[in-house]
Parts: C-alpha cells; structure tokens; sequence
C-alpha cells in the first residue's frame, strides 16, 4: 500500500521558462539510470527479499518510496520550464540561426504527446523501458547494481546542473545531487555488511570446487602493442575476496580447437559451403 502527500518533498520551481532544459530534464525521469530507473529496481528488490532479510526490505522500500518523490519533484520542474511556451514559438525563435544553434528546438512530443507536462521518456523521446532495472533476488549483487545506478545518475544530474543557470533549477538539482550522495554511501555501507557476512564473490552459495579455479586469478594480455593493465593492482597480490593471488599472463590459455559449425539442414536456406553438389 502507497499514501501520498501532495506536497513535494523539496520546491521544484524554475526562475522562468526553458524548453530545452525540460527536454535535458526528462532525462532524469525516463533514462536508463533516471529516477524512474531506481524507484522500480528499488520497489522490486525490496519486495523480492524473502524471510530472515527484513531490515534490506525495508531499506530498499524507504529508498524506493523516496524516488518514486524524486519522479514527481522532476516532473513538476518539467512542466514549469515549460509553461508559456508552444512549438509556434519555438519555431520562431528558431529562425535565427544564433538561437537555433543554442535552443535546437523544444522536444515536440512534449506538445504533441503530453500536453506541456512530463513524459516517462528519455531526453531524447525514448519510452523508458522495464528492462533497464535489475532485481535478481541475490541482495548483494543487486546492492552493486544500486551503487552503479546511483553513480550514472548522479553523474548526469551534475552535468545539468552546470548546464543551466536557473537558480531554481539548480536548487531542486542540489537536492537529487546530494541524495544521490547519500545513497552511494548507502550502498556502499550496505555492501561492505553483506560482504562481511557472505564473502565478496557472489553468489557465496555456489561450491567452487565446481569452476575452474586454476582461471580465476589471471589477467590475461589480450592485447599485442601495450601491458599497461599490468601496472594495476589487479594483476598481482592477494584477492579482495582474500581466495587467492591475483597472476598477469603475458599469453593467454588456449584449449579449444578451431570452430567449426556443422552444415545446416537445406530448409533453413543458409548459404552452402562452395563443395556443395547441387
């Protein structure tokens, strides 16, 4: 069960109106790490987490819950920059080439599809997609997945930031900004108890005297002009996960024999081998 409160968590309201900026902004709902991104792969993870594993339930719903806010706090600041504005505008201004080389144009779906409001798309008009999120039922794989999201979409919320000069705008960005702050130390912290707890390497459950260990320790040269990636601390020492000692190999193994695939039957119509009587 969801409660709402009409009021927004923190003011979404811009200096004045800005079409391309709300253009920039839907980027921050419908991207692939916007705010629509986090709030349903929080909400599934936390309603994926099964019996013993309360208290990360109620941490990934307190910080899902939180974004689905973010979503409307965004959405408002998108249709006030863009409030009083129209294609017909829009397409006027743009007949001097100074200020179409700035402006490049309002996003028309937002006059067309939305009606001056937001749309649960990217910058660019792309829906936003399920598939963006990851809910795969082990919480420490999906916590690193959260420290990634978090990480992309603090990135891209600080380059709007320095992209506009509304100081409305960037109020509203300061606060996702420093949110996004929090909640990589969030994860982070989160991250490190459940290493501590289940080892490094995930899933802890897996028997490893199933894999092939004699490969899990070696950086392999793949490359024939450069070892640069043999300065890293990756490539010599103990193991993070301490199961090991990491090995740089200038050549790498090779135990399979050249590939070939056998002829496909005559009704799939591939392309037949040259030696084919016909």
């Amino acid at each position: 069960m969801f409660l709402h409160d009409k009021h927004l968590q923190f003011e979404a309201k811009p200096i004045k109106s800005d079409p391309l900026m709300a253009k920039r902004v839907q980027e921050l709902i419908g991207g692939q790490y916007g705010e629509m991104s986090v709030a349903m792969q929080y909400l599934f993870q936390g309603w994926s987490v099964r019996k013993g594993n309360e208290k990360y339930k109620d941490l990934l719903l307190d910080i899902g819950t939180e974004e689905l806010g973010h979503i409307e706090m965004l959405a408002t600041m998108v249709s006030r920059l863009l409030e009083g504005t129209s294609l017909e505008e829009q397409e006027e201004a743009m007949k001097d080439p100074a200020t179409a080389a700035i402006m490049s144009g309002m996003n028309p779906q937002h006059a067309i599809v939305s009606g001056l409001n937001a749309r649960p798309a990217d910058s660019v008009g792309n829906p936003w997609m399920g598939s963006y999120i990851i809910s795969s039922g082990n919480i420490l794989a999906d916590f690193r997945a959260n420290l990634n999201a978090e990480s992309q979409g603090r990135t891209q919320a600080i380059r709007i930031y320095e992209m506009t000069d509304d100081p409305g705008l960037k109020d509203m960005l300061s606060v996702l900004i420093a949110r996004d702050s929090y909640h990589q130390n969030l994860w982070i912290q989160a991250i490190k108890e459940l290493e501590e707890k289940e080892g490094k390497i995930t899933p802890s459950t897996f028997d490893r005297s199933q894999e092939r260990e004699d490969l899990a320790f070696s950086l392999y040269n793949h490359s024939y002009t450069s070892e640069e990636s043999k300065e890293g601390n990756w490539s010599s020492g103990e193991t993070p996960a301490g199961d090991g000692i990491f090995k740089y190999e200038n050549t790498p193994p090779v135990e399979g024999n050249i590939a070939e695939i056998p002829n496909s039957p005559p009704s799939i119509h591939n392309t037949p081998p040259e030696n084919n009587k016909r």
